[in-house]
């Protein structure tokens, strides 16, 4: 089996783990609060990468961030572990899975809003189709707007959350672009710090929970297999598949998440709420697909700026 055909079956398996998740935060919820529960799963995480970081090269390079390097890390840190994941454990407490998942797949719209505000990067074509299509798919999946009455704070919460996670996907991308820090040292910086400031908000709002073994068990897999794991995997993947290729693969979770749910947490679907997961995937996928010229053109880019930097 040759790579590419072996990162594709690697890919499929990291959104089947991330679909997972949703199921089991679902059922560990009512023994652990959702806020405590998020700094927990990703102080855990953090725990788990923690002894690579005393690996020379990680060392030495942790040893010599700079001031700047150190305040955006520990910004990504409290945008995308505190807010992110604190509103989208609190918005599974209130919310069906398929619906937390289903305004998740937002962010894509609000990072191309957010790129044409601050960036001047207008929306192509494909991506504004990618637009109508999801926002027309995600109001067949709520109607009948009657039914949203109950589920107003929820909703309020995960619209808090989408900002947020969009907001880190362009601070993350920031980061990431001058290649100045591998990715293991921003993970592990940015979640440490995180997790640990969303672990003790929690404990304080919250109380300090009870938890039995059998949560412990589900907290200690969601940590180790589904965040530390799952994350390393899929990175491993991002080097053999295209951007359409991935951008693919990740859209089918929102399938993927509410067919578990129907099946393991007994959360009905309607016809209309099918169709309307159908049709916002196809927009969602629409709308991070990039055309093939500027794909072509970043790795350009890309290859001349590592030769420039190999040449010092």
């Amino acid at each position: 089996m040759n790579k590419h055909v072996t990162s594709i079956l690697q890919a499929l398996l990291v959104t089947f783990l991330w679909s997972t998740s949703f199921l089991i935060i679902k059922k560990v919820l009512p023994t652990i609060p959702p806020v405590t529960f998020a700094g927990l799963r990703y102080f855990l995480a953090s725990l788990c990468l923690l002894p690579f970081a005393f690996r020379p090269s990680h060392r030495s390079e942790i040893s010599k961030l700079n001031k700047r390097q150190w305040m955006k890390l520990l910004l990504l840190g409290l945008i995308f572990y505190v807010l992110t994941q604190g509103t989208q454990f609190l918005g599974l407490s209130l919310l069906p899975s398929a619906s937390v998942s289903l305004m998740l797949n937002f962010t894509p719209l609000v990072v191309i809003a957010l790129s044409a505000a601050l960036l001047n990067e207008k929306p192509s074509g494909r991506q504004l189709v990618g637009i109508v299509l999801f926002i027309s798919g995600a109001l067949v999946y709520f109607l009948p707007l009657s039914d949203i009455g109950s589920q107003v704070i929820g909703l309020t919460v995960m619209v808090l959350g989408v900002i947020s996670n969009a907001t880190s996907s362009v601070l993350g991308r920031n980061v990431n672009r001058k290649k100045d820090l591998c990715p293991f040292t921003i993970t592990l910086i940015s979640m440490s710090v995180g997790s640990l400031v969303l672990l003790q908000l929690g404990l304080v709002i919250e109380g300090v929970p009870n938890i039995p073994l059998k949560s412990w068990l589900s907290l200690i897999w969601l940590s180790g297999v589904n965040t530390a794991i799952a994350f390393t995997l899929w990175n491993r993947t991002l080097r053999h598949l295209t951007a359409m290729e991935s951008s693919i693969i990740n859209g089918t979770m929102l399938i993927q998440i509410a067919i578990l749910a129907w099946v393991f947490l007994g959360e009905n679907l309607s016809i209309s709420n099918i169709g309307g997961m159908l049709i916002a995937s196809v927009g969602a996928v629409l709308v991070q697909l990039r055309p093939r010229v500027d794909i072509e053109r970043q790795d350009c880019l890309d290859y001349a700026e590592d030769a420039a930097n190999n040449s010092y």
